[in-house]
């Protein structure tokens, strides 16, 4: 009788083995990479990363993007956020559901993942993971092939669909015995162990936790999945209360601007001389009359000019474009001062 089982893969050595073991007891693995903004660097392209996956490991994996979803859990979860702005215990519930969810599309029987007891402080304690086990409603079709035996027996041990004996007793932050395995497996090329989520690293974090209320205040339904990749590079301002600047810090950067630029924004640029792109999300809502919006591009086109290509030296004058859904226009403008600069960046 064939089995299928679908696991949750980060592409990390834990979910790499946890697949493989199971693969290894005749059980055809199907791998889902959920991704979110928040971790999807190491993908791109995803007819290359499958490839890459099945030549290293040989495992099949599915990429899914599930972070519309994602980001409407992120507004209020459930078992609040760690350290920075990362909600781990509801992320794995949230991961969990989805992979329930998919399970009559594959035929699977069973879940895997690569947990391990005590390796992670807010979402790998023993009592943790079994509220994650019950509020995924994953009891008794959730496999930790790397723990198993410190865990109760599944349905899919019971029912003789893995052998409980072959699977391992793994436990706290060592990696010793993962990289035992590797070998056995002859596993080699695996990234290195490192928090890959976003939502952990303390410099996006203050991002993450000042801006949310205002892309969250915007109207039902609205895809916020872009404005959370706004939030991952560039420099960022509060021009006003309530208001959204994002500035290019290079070429790259600039481009990634313009391709997430969304009606009602306003996107601004230098004309005489290079300089950053910069985009004020959702800015048209927030101009009330020919003063506040004289003042508000002055501001704007300031910031620009702080940082634009200086003359002789010097931050100066410049002509700056300013682009929105009524037209555009250009002007000239005076630079900011560095005071005024730091006062408005987040």
């Amino acid at each position: 009788m064939s089995v299928t089982a679908l696991a949750l893969f980060s592409g990390g050595l834990d979910s790499i083995l946890a697949s493989r073991m199971v693969m290894a007891q005749g059980v055809k693995v199907v791998a889902l990479r959920f991704i979110t903004p928040f971790f999807e660097a190491d993908v791109g392209d995803l007819a290359r990363y499958t490839l890459s996956v099945r030549e290293k490991y040989g495992i099949e994996v599915e990429v899914i993007d599930v972070g519309h979803d994602y980001i409407s859990m992120l507004k209020a979860p459930q078992h609040g956020f760690g350290r920075h702005f990362n909600p781990c215990i509801d992320c794995k519930i949230f991961m969990l559901r989805q992979a329930r969810a998919l399970m009559p599309k594959y035929g699977a029987s069973f879940l895997i993942t690569g947990e391990v007891i005590g390796q992670r402080p807010m979402s790998q304690r023993r009592d943790t993971l079994r509220i994650i086990e019950r509020e995924s409603g994953c009891e008794g079709i959730l496999l930790r092939p790397l723990c198993a035996q410190l865990m109760p027996p599944t349905a899919a041990e019971e029912e003789g669909l893995v052998e409980r004996e072959r699977l391992c007793r793994i436990s706290g932050r060592g990696r010793s015995e993962q990289q035992a395995l590797a070998e056995q497996f002859n596993i080699v090329d695996y990234p290195a162990p490192a928090g890959g989520c976003l939502l952990a690293d303390v410099n996006l974090a203050v991002r993450f936790r000042h801006f949310s209320p205002g892309i969250f205040a915007v109207a039902d339904g609205e895809n916020l999945v872009d404005d959370f990749r706004l939030l991952l590079f560039g420099r960022h301002f509060e021009p006003l209360p309530g208001l959204w600047f994002i500035l290019g810090r290079d070429h790259k950067d600039n481009e990634r601007i313009m391709a997430l630029r969304k009606p009602g924004d306003r996107l601004l640029h230098m004309v005489d001389r290079p300089g950053p792109v910069g985009l004020l999300r959702r800015g048209a809502s927030a101009i009330h009359g020919p003063a506040d919006e004289g003042a508000l591009e002055a501001t704007l086109a300031g910031l620009i000019l702080r940082y634009a290509k200086k003359v002789e030296g010097r931050a100066a004058e410049g002509l700056v474009r300013i682009e929105g859904d009524e037209g555009a226009r250009e002007a000239l403008f005076q630079p900011l001062t560095e005071e005024q600069v730091k006062e408005l960046m987040v």
